[in-house]
């Protein structure tokens, strides 16, 4: 198989070096890579001026819909990626991680997209800030995409998941994608990118393929470009300390080297669910991919007392591990993806054995199943103790990528708290606990260290994730030895694809720009009540004015006695005598609410199908009996939801007689569209 690039709407063919790639597995060479040979310009310009055009032209929803019906493509086609994803190594339940992962990650996306985000080609961020006496200058942030490319460098653990992760938020946020993929396992990759790209889904330029060296790519970043790269700390300092990347302040997020811990509290001894919740969640992190995540649990912190029965249950796990050919259902963990991979990951635990003792699996001795270990890159697990932690260097520095964990105890849950922060920033750490107090003290000792913590216990056993699965929903980075960067965490992961920017303006300006109505900007009145329009002939600003209705005495014992809301401050005129800030007996804020809609609703059958929602409820003064409001509403901001209905977004201010405001709130509708 000779892997082709997919730049500029087209496969093209590999050049004249040829890298071979072999099976982790039999050792035979199952494909071949090129090293170079793409105009990495003419690639990154295609990207900015035609597929970036192509995909701001489309809404959130839009890209969201995409995500989704690439999701439903490539789920009808998975299995080719699981039959290729035998030769890296990977079991069936490895490759659900990666493959499965990854669709889902689409999926989820979609799915935020649709819920989350507006139908709108850019995002308003908070509410509009007065910058004046009078109001009339005002400031209003906003959010657009970047007018770039996202370049994705992922690493070689998970070709799927890694490269749908990235992809997913960055098209959700209108930004085309250049991706790269680790080469030893590019093949898989590369049936993954050949099946977007026939699936014809994504708009023209929206995504390319690199196989092989990236070249002078890097040469030609601008300002507007990202740079997401997944893999050792060595070669993303390296990225970044490309001119380009300082000189254009070129955005980079990194996701590297890890050295992620799972720590024992001491309420969870022997023969607690906690306890075995440690074991099983250890031994899972070191044979899961062969260990080769990088969120994988690479130090087991537990209270010295209880480390000795520890070894003893993980050795008793790690032995009924069977090592050999992924594609046997019996096997549960394949080989390392590469015999690089394995020599690499042999010479990092001779260094940690300099200061930890070997308890359990000999890189010399184990057998595998259904392959020849001499040609395969084969370990078995192996499971280290260090004894004395504190004043150990290598373990904490160290990680051995592959199924490779060290064990090391503590005294005081401080001395937990100051080895788990050894690691220089991690992207995750577990806690075992069924103490609410002992996880309170370590989250807040060990969390400005870490990306993610995972508190597993028995109340949540069944249906945990686990330590080593980075969710779509949670962010996925972490401080100092991990990068510092990102990934991931929903909605927030579109940041790094778009750019804040502050408007400032008259009311006026800020609403015909964003077309989002703020206080200040003129208001239109018609003879017919806004509830008559359909949703594309209502405009934004259009505003009805309610009639005044009086607050009684008797309005506010019958709403208090019918809703059983019979708080002293609406009952007892004596009670709220010494009250701090309300001036008397006051009518309830929902009985303003209430009265508010029986003032501006147009009770026919009309456009308006539903009002589903609130936003941003505010009571600002209390009303007392005798007192009477009324209601101004005004449409705020109309968003399509599809062809049917769509949804309106009504400002509205309830007002005394004497213009005082009482409450705010924004009010959400479907209006139907015109037939």
């Amino acid at each position: 198989m000779k892997l082709e690039s997919f730049v500029c709407g087209q496969w093209a063919a590999p050049g004249r070096d040829l890298i071979e790639i072999a099976s982790a597995v039999s050792g035979d060479v199952v494909a071949q890579a090129t090293s170079g040979g793409i105009d990495m310009r003419k690639t990154l310009d295609y990207a900015r001026g035609t597929g970036g055009a192509h995909l701001r032209r489309l809404t959130f929803h839009q890209r969201a819909d995409m995500l989704k019906k690439l999701g439903q493509y490539l789920t009808e086609r998975k299995e080719q990626l699981y039959k290729l994803s035998f030769q890296t190594g990977a079991t069936r339940i490895d490759n659900m991680i990666d493959v499965d992962g990854g669709i889902g990650t689409l999926f989820v996306y979609a799915g935020k997209g649709r819920r989350e985000l507006p139908n709108a080609k850019f995002l308003l961020d908070g509410g509009v800030e007065s910058l004046s006496k009078t109001g009339s200058f005002a400031g209003q942030h906003i959010v657009t995409p970047l007018h770039g490319v996202a370049v994705h460098i992922n690493a070689f653990n998970f070709p799927c998941w890694g490269m749908l992760e990235k992809l997913a938020p960055a098209l959700l946020a209108g930004v085309p994608v250049v991706t790269k993929p680790a080469t030893v396992t590019s093949y898989v990759a590369h049936a993954l990118a050949r099946m977007i790209a026939e699936s014809g889904i994504l708009p023209a330029g929206a995504f390319q393929f690199v196989v092989g060296s990236t070249g002078d790519l890097f040469d030609h970043l601008t300002c507007q470009d990202v740079v997401s790269f997944t893999g050792s700390a060595q070669t993303s300092e390296k990225l970044q300390r490309h001119p380009v990347i300082a000189r254009e302040a070129v955005r980079f997020v990194a996701e590297r080297d890890s050295l992620n811990a799972a720590i024992l509290a001491p309420d969870a001894a022997p023969g607690t669910p906690e306890f075995d919740l440690f074991i099983k969640e250890v031994a899972k992190e070191m044979t899961v991919k062969a260990g080769q995540k990088c969120t994988a649990i690479r130090r087991a912190i537990a209270p010295a007392a209880h480390v000795d029965a520890v070894i003893a249950a993980l050795r008793e796990r790690l032995a009924k591990i069977t090592i050999g050919n992924p594609e046997l259902e019996s096997v549960r963990m394949g080989p390392l993806v590469g015999l690089d991979q394995r020599r690499d990951v042999l010479a990092h635990v001779a260094k940690l054995r300099s200061e930890a003792e070997l308890v359990s699996g000999d890189p010399d001795r184990f057998s595998v199943e259904g392959a020849d270990a001499a040609r395969g890159a084969f370990v078995p697990p192996l499971l280290l103790h260090c004894a004395n932690p504190a004043s150990a260097v290598s373990v904490h520095a160290i990680e051995a990528f592959g199924p490779v964990c060290t064990v090391m105890g503590y005294d005081a849950l401080d001395d937990a708290v100051t080895l788990a922060n050894r690691g220089g920033g991690s992207l995750v750490a577990s806690v075992y606990t069924h103490d609410t107090k002992i996880a309170s003290d370590l989250v807040f000792g060990i969390g400005s260290f870490h990306g993610r913590l995972v508190m597993i216990d028995r109340d949540c056993a069944k249906e945990q994730t686990g330590h080593g699965s980075p969710m779509p929903q949670m962010v996925h980075g972490g401080p100092g030895r991990a990068g510092g960067g990102e990934e991931l965490g929903g909605i927030r992961s579109l940041q790094h694809y778009m750019q804040r920017t502050a408007l400032q303006g008259s009311p006026a300006m800020l609403t015909g720009i964003t077309g989002s109505w703020s206080k200040g900007a003129a208001i239109v009145e018609k003879e017919r009540h806004p509830f008559r329009y359909h949703f594309e002939d209502l405009d934004i600003g259009q505003t009805f004015m309610s009639k005044e209705r009086t607050i009684t005495l008797e309005d506010v014992k019958h709403f208090a006695h019918f809703t059983g809301d019979t708080f002293y401050a609406h009952m007892d005129e004596e009670a709220t005598k010494e009250h701090p800030f309300f001036p008397g007996r006051v009518a309830h804020g929902y009985l303003l609410l209430s009265f508010a809609a029986g003032l501006f609703v147009d009770p026919d059958p009309g456009p308006v199908l539903a009002n589903y929602g609130l936003d941003s409820l505010r009571f600002v003064k209390p009303v007392q009996p005798g007192e009477a409001i009324k209601v101004r509403l005004t449409a705020k901001e109309k968003s399509p939801r599809n062809k049917q209905y769509g949804e309106v977004r009504w400002d509205v201010e309830i007002t005394t007689a004497t213009g005082e405001t009482a409450a705010t709130y924004e009010l959400l509708t479907m209006n139907a569209v015109r037939p």
